[in-house]
């Protein structure tokens, strides 16, 4: 180390990335229209016989930690159809300082459809981390979302004391807002876990949101698979016809056997991206 570079403060290297995705119909089929990749954001879209077209994101630093960024941009146009998934769980690490931050902008054009299914989000002790979703869904479209969100990984010996944890949505549909929610937790999230009103210990959460004129016919077995460990309701709101599910469970493992049929359920014949298993 020279004398300089004692005096100097150390920068650290943060992500700052950015990838963005638009799909247009063409000769009856969903197809890449536009693929634009910056950073450690990267998009791999495995080969599919048929609709829907399927696309995988992929954060090559490996995880999130205090002051990285990335961004994710999906369009998918009149009459298409899209699925999208993660190759495997972002993990928020520790932050020596800061906050990491995902953005995640989606648009369906008239009659799409389209499925937005990451995998969970496993948050480190210490870790800082918020995500920001906001969809433009056009009159005909349908639409799923889910986000799940692992507290530390039990079976792995880690367990999340403190933290911050932020969550914000906002879908339109038509240009009518049909779903707002802000969620927070933190510094002290170990206990606050544990009360009976946020999820009474359980350490595994997820938010499934389906937007669709056809919601209300899904309530029934939406609940069968859900069980006792969360809930699930339907609205319309407008046009829109709108289910909203929440579960809790242990673990990730206890999670995912109801969170995929859960999906399966939902997402109709397109049932669950390759990626994703138990």
């Amino acid at each position: 180390m020279t004398e300089l570079t004692k005096i100097l403060p150390q920068r650290q290297q943060r992500v700052d990335a950015r990838a963005a995705l638009s799909v247009w119909q063409r000769m009856e089929r969903s197809r890449i229209e536009r693929l634009f990749q910056e950073g450690a954001a990267k998009i791999r879209l495995p080969r599919v016989s048929g609709d829907p077209l399927e696309a995988v994101l992929i954060n090559t630093a490996g995880g999130l930690t205090g002051g990285d960024r990335i961004a994710w941009s999906v369009d998918v146009g009149d009459g298409t159809s899209a699925v999208v998934t993660t190759q495997a769980c972002e993990r928020i690490y520790r932050s020596s300082g800061g906050t990491a931050q995902a953005t995640v902008s989606l648009k369906a054009g008239a009659d799409a459809r389209l499925a937005w299914l990451p995998q969970e989000t496993i948050l480190f002790d210490g870790s800082a981390f918020s995500r920001t979703i906001s969809a433009d869904l056009e009159p005909g479209a349908s639409a799923l979302f889910v986000e799940a969100v692992l507290f530390g990984r039990l079976r792995m010996g880690e367990v999340l004391r403190r933290g911050l944890y932020r969550d914000r949505w906002r879908i339109r549909r038509g240009g009518k807002l049909v779903h707002a929610e802000e969620f927070a937790i933190g510094p002290e999230v170990a206990d606050a876990l544990e009360m009976a009103a946020v999820t009474g210990g359980r350490k595994a959460i997820a938010t499934v949101l389906y937007i669709g004129d056809d919601a209300d016919g899904f309530l029934a077995q939406a609940r069968d698979v859900i069980g006792e460990d969360g809930g699930a309701s339907v609205w319309s709101i407008g046009d829109s016809g709108k289910l909203l599910a929440r579960l809790a469970a242990r673990d990730g493992y206890d999670l995912r056997k109801r969170l995929v049929p859960l999906i399966g359920l939902l997402n109709g014949k397109a049932g669950l991206p390759k990626t994703w298993s138990i």
